[in-house]
């Protein structure tokens, strides 16, 4: 069965990727042949993905991601599938065009939803730099450096941790190399501690010489509620689910409802709990595809999800994500296997193959796999 991951983030929104190749290197090394670039608000990175698939002979897949609000959900404090905002909604899009033929009006409020975004990032920096004089911290961040040596145009609160890492290495190392960073002696590895015990006020949980879980710590404890460099989100930053799906339609896609299922606990949330209610609930709202992000759930419940989603007509994909700093592998596995079951290989092929159709202006999933297949031989 061939192997399919239909969402990955790429440097154009944040990744774990260095960039493009990277990731696409990694995907043909691992036997990965259907590849889906999903960035949040951004089709920038559409060009070198397509150009690379060619290179590697594989087969793209052109995606995006949103973060929408429902209002209706919202007024009933009903979790979908952000588990701690009642109302707030991740959606993305599946088979959009490439070329990008989306313009207009739709063109505008992407643009607009993300600057928004970045206009947020932003506003955490001088808060977070404004944390930094407060503590005695003898450096600050330059948001336009981070935005032009960091990003590729969407800026995210990943970011602007990311900065602040290479910042107190660069400040406690006296300008130590990346690489030699990465053999710091005891010493020097006990300046950076020091440098975040003054920043967080205590010492650091994480291991400060552990890229990833260190960057998710300055985020948590500095970028979230609480955090010293906290800013509440300006309503402008979540478009309704109803724009957000018009948007996607507008670039050719598929609004695809990313499902979370069963979290490390067995919970789920108050909108997926319920699944024949759910799928209801997606079909009436006008959506036709899902998505599962397949290292948070089970083997048991994912085939359970899927197959079910499936079997009521739903496009069901499957992806990694790979939008934190830790780099995982691109092929697929549940929290609980290091490979999918030959059922979830099967769906997901499916659902890359309704994808592929979908893009070429095809309507059979035969068609799809026909396309697939050419490509990758």
């Amino acid at each position: 069965m061939i192997d399919v991951n239909a969402h990955l983030h790429t440097p154009y929104s944040f990744s774990a990727f260095s960039d493009v190749k990277q990731a696409l290197d990694m995907a043909a090394s691992e036997g990965v042949k259907v590849v889906g670039i999903n960035d949040f608000y951004s089709m920038d990175g559409y060009k070198d993905w397509k150009e690379g698939c060619a290179e590697r002979a594989l087969f793209p897949l052109f995606g995006i991601e949103f973060i929408s609000l429902n209002a209706e959900d919202q007024a009933a404090g009903l979790r979908v599938n952000d588990p701690n905002n009642p109302g707030r909604t991740y959606i993305s899009g599946k088979g959009l065009a490439y070329p990008v033929i989306l313009s207009g009006e739709e063109a505008r409020q992407l643009a607009d939803v993300k600057a928004e975004s970045n206009a947020q990032v932003e506003r955490m920096c001088v808060k977070l730099n404004e944390h930094l004089k407060t503590v005695g911290e003898e450096f600050t961040l330059d948001f336009a450096k981070i935005a032009a040596d960091l990003t590729r145009g969407s800026i995210r609160e990943r970011h602007l941790a990311k900065a602040l890492r290479l910042a107190v290495e660069r400040i406690a190392l006296a300008g130590v190399s990346d690489a030699q960073a990465k053999k710091a002696s005891a010493s020097e590895l006990q300046a950076i501690a020091d440098h975040y015990a003054k920043i967080f006020g205590q010492a650091a949980k994480s291991d400060v010489s552990n890229v990833a879980a260190i960057e998710n710590e300055i985020r948590s404890r500095l970028l979230k509620a609480g955090g010293a460099a906290f800013v509440p989100e300006d309503p402008k930053a979540f478009l309704p689910m109803t724009t957000v799906q018009r948007i996607i339609e507008a670039a050719g896609g598929i609004p695809t409802y990313p499902f979370l299922a069963d979290d490390a606990k067995g919970n789920f949330t108050d909108f997926e709990g319920d699944l024949q209610k759910a799928a209801d609930t997606l079909k009436k709202r006008g959506f036709r595809s899902v998505e599962f992000i397949t290292t948070r759930n089970t083997t048991a419940v994912l085939e359970q999800y899927a197959g079910y989603l499936e079997d009521e007509g739903f496009i069901v994909s499957f992806g990694s994500e790979h939008n934190t700093p830790a780099m995982e592998p691109i092929k697929l596995r549940t929290r609980d296997a290091a490979d999918l079951s030959d059922k979830l290989k099967a769906i997901n092929f499916r659902g890359a193959c309704a994808i592929a159709a979908h893009q070429a202006g095809l309507d059979s999933i035969a068609a799809g796999e026909d396309l697939i297949l050419k490509k990758i031989s």
